[in-house]
């Protein structure tokens, strides 16, 4: 079995620019993802793993082997698994997995779909906690409009905890998701203060997408302009909106309510 014990190693620089470099992980079409639990989701989830490494100290051969039998195993010290682990508390294994393709025409949606859009999402905390919240909802698929990030950063890996891995996700840009779901006859129902009725007043029964924007700016004209319906969560206090991930889950769940849980 392979083993590396240097930081100088080609490999290993090349494992370090998958965490800091968007542009090297579109290139390889791999990341670097770390911890047991969430390569064991992602494996679950379908996500192929090319590479175990792991440091035995901490987990053990047999362990690294029982997660994946047909990744590569290497052996690392400990100098360079802190080098590559993004996180303190990981369990001494870390893993190259294969990235999946995020098309709009991949998501297998069911007959009556639930669908979260988010637009521009840009905190990778917040796109983590939607993430959460859709696999708490086992929603069909959340679809990313116009993403400014890498959706496998290390952030969003982390903070999603294993949820990237759970969910159906796509990308696309604005005017794609919306003909998208038209033409799926997918309403589309958009969170925004402008011409908007109160979102407990809609039937979300019927196939639906729920759409929020960010915190700062809101929801593009077009969002609004196109939507079946714009909705607000009345405020009662001295501000206007709240985090994106809270006033999502509120109408996710009131979604779901609707649909009987």
């Amino acid at each position: 079995m392979k083993q590396i014990t240097s930081i100088q190693n080609p490999y290993i620089k090349s494992l370090v620019q998958l965490q800091e470099k968007a542009k090297a992980r579109k290139q390889t079409g791999t990341f670097l993802m770390e911890g047991k639990r969430e390569i064991s989701i992602a494996i679950k989830g379908g996500y192929e793993m090319e590479t175990l490494l792991f440091l035995p100290e901490i987990c053990s051969e047999t362990d690294a082997r029982a997660l994946s039998k047909n990744a590569e195993l290497i052996e690392i010290n400990k100098e360079v698994y802190q080098k590559l682990a993004y996180r303190d508390t990981t369990e001494g294994i870390l893993a190259v997995a294969k990235t999946k393709s995020m098309q709009l025409a991949d998501l297998k949606l069911s007959k009556n779909p639930l669908i979260l859009v988010a637009e521009a999402p840009e905190k990778p905390g917040n796109i983590g906690a939607l993430l959460r919240t859709a696999d708490a909802a086992n929603l069909d698929a959340v679809i990313i409009a116009n993403p400014k990030s890498d959706l496998y950063n290390p952030n969003i890996v982390r903070s999603s905890v294993g949820c990237l891995f759970t969910n159906q996700i796509a990308t696309g840009t604005t005017s794609e998701i919306i003909a998208f779901l038209k033409e799926r006859k997918i309403n589309f129902y958009c969170a925004t203060l402008q011409n908007s009725t109160s979102y407990h007043t809609q039937d979300y029964t019927t196939p639906t997408a729920l759409v929020v924007g960010t915190e700062a700016t809101g929801l593009t004209e077009e969002w609004r302009k196109e939507a079946t319906q714009n909705i607000i969560i009345p405020m009662q206090g001295e501000i206007d909106s709240m985090n994106v991930s809270v006033a999502a889950a509120i109408l996710i769940f009131e979604a779901k309510r609707q649909r009987g849980f």
